[in-house]
């Protein structure tokens, strides 16, 4: 077999425009510098580093004993379906039917789902900036058109209902957001998502697409779904799934909640891509969300705990003007002080500039602001321990040091 490049022109111009995830860009970057005998310190990737709770590894190992090795239903086994439901119905007041739920392979593959079901080209979709890297690149996919409506540092990122009134054309086809927020850690509060429901809720082409992946890393009041606001009930897209609260990242299992029209869309639509997921995963899944919180809310409390600490570290940090993050495990400082500063002959000009200044000199991996929406700012990973916390933040203050 020839090993000759194919020439790019024969891919489709969706691959060809498709920008590559900064977050796994920059991650082998990392393992490339790693590679060569630097000791890096990764505050890039968005990965617990807890160990998946170990009655739900059992459930694991019993599932493989029990002989649980066939194709599963595209949306996931009965059982699953139905402890999803109660899930919702118990934590967050939500009412979906075990019929309305579509289990796949990560909530990234559900958000593509939900995306694919609802687009037609050029429809638009508001997206709450900074924003979780892939949901420009899956609106673009699907071959919507991406409508950013961002909140500032001095709303803790967040924004107001008027924003999105204002952005809503008769065009728009669904809103997205996260809360708790990647990349901010910021957390929308009931009275600011029952204001935003209120604006969205006379357009009755609107679906509003909330991910909730980050439901049980909240430091603050709380968690409250957008799908309780009885004017939206029947046109919210609940995203949720098992990555980041319960330490099960490798598993990959994520959910949507939906109309149940969505719901059928979406089941459709990963028939013909991927069909059921992890068999031994979804067996797992069933035993972790109908057993016990402890070890979730013990995760919780630690990164909550790191969450302060690495905001006190970065107060000190000249040039650093840092939110307080109130869930997820990240911290999003706005750094463009540091923008026309020079090292070795090189200036920063901008985000991406200063994430591989950090990257070469401090041996410290960030994520750039552009892949979040944000271009003045860096996204830095609490989910490590605080010694290695401590570690990154005095390496990064001995980089700045050098800069002039």
């Amino acid at each position: 077999m020839s090993t000759t490049a194919v020439n790019t022109e024969t891919l489709s111009r969706r691959v060809s425009e498709m920008e590559e995830s900064q977050t796994l860009a920059m991650a082998r970057k990392s393992r490339e510098l790693k590679a060569e005998g630097h000791d890096i310190i990764n505050m890039n990737l968005g990965e617990p580093d807890f160990k998946t709770p170990l009655f739900i590894q059992e459930a694991a190992k019993k599932a493989i004993d029990d002989g649980h090795f066939g194709y599963t239903p595209v949306a996931g086994i009965a059982p699953l379906r139905q402890a999803i439901s109660d899930k919702l119905k118990r934590e967050n007041e939500l009412d979906y039917s075990a019929e309305q739920i579509v289990v796949s392979t990560g909530a990234k593959q559900s958000i593509a789902n939900v995306m694919l079901a609802l687009l037609d080209k050029d429809d638009e979709v508001i997206i709450i900036t900074p924003y979780w890297v892939s949901y420009v690149g899956i609106v673009q996919l699907a071959q919507g058109k991406p409508v950013f409506v961002k909140g500032g540092i001095e709303n803790d990122y967040k924004v107001t209902a008027n924003q999105v009134k204002e952005a809503i054309t008769s065009k728009t086809k669904a809103v997205i957001f996260s809360s708790p927020c990647n990349p901010t850690g910021s957390v929308f509060s009931e009275t600011e998502l029952r204001e935003i429901a209120e604006v969205i809720a006379p357009h009755e082409q609107i679906t509003v697409v909330a991910d909730e992946i980050y439901e049980y890393i909240n430091f603050g009041e709380p968690h409250f779904s957008i799908g309780r606001v009885a004017s939206l009930k029947d046109r919210v897209v609940t995203i949720n799934g098992l990555s980041k609260g319960f330490a099960m990242t490798g598993w990959r299992l994520g959910y949507a909640a939906a109309p149940l029209t969505i719901a059928k869309a979406c089941d459709k639509i990963q028939g013909q891509v991927t069909s059921g997921t992890n068999s031994i995963t979804q067996h797992a899944a069933v035993t972790a969300l109908n057993g016990s919180r402890e070890e979730v809310e013990e995760m919780n409390k630690a990164y909550q705990k790191r969450g302060k600490l690495i905001k006190s570290l970065l107060d000190e940090v000249e040039g650093f003007n840092c939110n307080t993050p109130q869930g997820a495990f990240y911290v999003f400082p706005d750094i463009s002080h540091f923008y026309g500063k020079s090292f070795e002959g090189k200036k920063i000009q901008n985000s991406e500039d200063f994430s591989m200044f950090l990257l070469e000199t401090a041996h410290v991996a960030v994520v750039m602001g552009d892949a979040f929406g944000a271009p003045n700012c860096i996204r830095l990973s609490f989910a490590t321990s605080e010694e290695m916390i401590e570690k990154a933040i005095e390496r990064i203050k001995n980089a700045i040091a050098k800069l002039s």
